[in-house]
């Protein structure tokens, strides 16, 4: 079975790999109901989704009749503005068939300008509060991507108390020195407040070509053979206090869990060193 870990200060013990509902945003209810069996299957019991995930949350929403109990449920609104993002949960509960979420994050809020607004008089910020404050939501996390995503928590967890941040975390990421000082910053600082942290992009392979077919529904490329994927997925979880998010493709998703369920010790520098020359990795980030 996939490892669990309580999930920073909320109190649920999660499975250290949390199901990236992002890759159900274009399929059929058919197929995401397949992926929820394959979820049940490894005892998968935390799903991240968000208002901008085409599909996704429309998808879950006929899970939740049977299956509300089962899971930790976290969604995200990327408005900026109290009043759209106040509508935005309303409507992410609508569409989930929820009357409320575990967990509501303020979706990639590194943007300068767009986290004054975020943060301040009238911001979504405001919004996520309230919905806290009705019930319609336990607890309240921000989100980021991009090299920016470690400071820029850091500077959203000295505005206020956030119960999880997600970031992107890989290998590659941190062979750029300036980014792997930040992460460990930020972690260190979510650890001293027992604030999760969520890791994306763990199975990164390289940025697509542009010639190259997307053969996946990621916006990367990931990698495909279950070696490799067994050692990137062993990368981030042997770093105690990371959950790992699934990659938002359905194919993948059994290679995922498959590769979570059977981590017992990650590889060492040079292991992850002959990796990236065999599968010809690449930053994601410049």
């Amino acid at each position: 079975m996939i490892p669990t870990l309580t999930f920073g200060r909320t109190g649920h013990v999660s499975t250290r790999t949390i199901f990236g509902a992002a890759a159900l945003g274009r399929v059929t209810q058919d197929k995401a109901d397949r992926t929820l069996d394959v979820l049940l299957r490894h005892g998968v019991n935390h799903i991240d989704t968000a208002a901008s995930y085409g599909d996704a949350e429309l998808r879950i929403g006929p899970w939740m009749a049977e299956y509300r109990d089962r899971f930790f449920l976290a969604t995200k609104t990327g408005e900026r503005r109290y009043g759209p993002a106040r509508n935005q949960i309303r409507r992410s509960l609508e569409r989930l068939r929820v009357d409320h979420v575990d967990l509501i994050q303020l979706h990639h809020l590194i943007d300068p300008a767009e986290w004054e607004i975020a943060m301040g008089p009238g911001g979504a910020l405001e919004a996520v509060i309230e919905a806290r404050q009705e019930g319609l939501a336990r607890f309240i996390g921000v989100t980021g991507h991009g090299l920016s995503a470690p400071v820029m928590h850091r500077r959203s967890l000295e505005r206020f108390d956030f119960d999880s941040v997600l970031l992107p975390y890989n290998y590659m990421i941190t062979t750029m020195p300036h980014y792997r000082d930040d992460f460990e910053a930020t972690l260190a600082l979510c650890q001293e407040r027992n604030v999760a942290v969520q890791a994306i992009k763990g199975v990164l392979r390289r940025p697509w070509g542009e010639d190259a077919e997307h053969a996946r529904a990621t916006w990367y490329e990931p990698l495909e053979e279950q070696a490799a994927i067994d050692a990137a997925v062993g990368w981030v979880l042997v770093r105690p206090g990371i959950f790992l998010l699934t990659p938002g493709d359905v194919e993948l998703l059994p290679r995922v869990l498959d590769a979570a369920s059977r981590f017992q010790a990650g590889p060492d520098e040079q292991e992850m060193r002959d990796l990236v020359a065999a599968q010809q990795m690449r930053s994601l980030f410049v």
